[in-house]
Formats: structure tokens, sequence, C-alpha cells
């Protein structure tokens, strides 16, 4: 997912980067409306936590199905694993790459490409959200 938007940010005269606002970058990574609608009609409740990651790996897969969903069905699982990481796990935080692509950098350093780790999971199944988050938890 590559988001341009959020990339290098210049003052009013052309100048030197400013920085981006991270609340405001989580926030807006936090939506991921496509997945909180299918899982509304699945009465999982989304509420950022790690047991909603487990909900969602309940879900039936309906959208593999849909070549037109599935993409952005990934893209929303990947940030919403993102989110549920940054809102639990002390010290991550959402890192626009130079290239526009989200990933969540935790406190180690280490970088984890959750928009990918979310198409996958979309595609297949594998791995599951609430395994991804475990293992980014306990890094």
């Amino acid at each position: 997912m590559h988001l341009p938007f959020l990339g290098h940010r210049h003052d009013k005269s052309g100048g030197a980067e400013l920085p981006a606002d991270p609340e405001a970058i989580a926030a807006l990574l936090s939506e991921c409306e496509l997945l909180r609608s299918q899982a509304a009609e699945a009465d999982v409740q989304l509420d950022d936590t790690p047991a909603s990651l487990a909900a969602l790996d309940q879900l039936v897969p309906r959208w593999r199905d849909d070549a037109e969903t599935l993409p952005w069905l990934g893209n929303d699982a990947g940030l919403y694993l993102g989110t549920v990481v940054v809102r639990t796990v002390p010290g991550a935080v959402w890192r626009i790459r130079s290239d526009g692509e989200p990933v969540i950098q935790l406190p180690s350093g280490r970088e984890v490409e959750v928009v990918e780790s979310g198409q996958e999971w979309a595609a297949s199944g594998v791995p599951e959200l609430s395994q991804l988050y475990a293992e980014v938890a306990e890094s």
C-alpha cells in the first residue's frame, strides 16, 4: 500500500521536511473500513485488541471469491494488525517508508511489513493474524 500523501512534507517555502504527526497517521491507518464492514456483518467487534484478531481468524473468508475485494481487504487486514500492535505493544509505532509503505517499527528497530502479512492472510488464511500478533508482541 503506497501512501504518497504521507511522504515528505515541506514547509510553506518548499524547504525542510516537516515530521508527520504520528497520532494522525495512526488514526488514518486504523480506519480499515472494508474490514470493519465485513467484520460487522459477521457480528465481530473490532475493538483494536489481540482478541479481535483471533475473532477475525475465525471469519468465513467469503472475500476470497471476489478478486476486486481481496486486495483491499488484505490491505485493511494488515493495517488493522498494525493498529492492534501500535495500540498494545509498548514502543511500537507506525513508520512510513520513503516508498510510501506503512510498516510497524518495534522498539528493537525491527520493521514489520503488516500490509504484506494482511494480504497473505486475506488470500490464504495463513499465517493467522493472531499468530502474527503473538510473534510481534514477544519480539
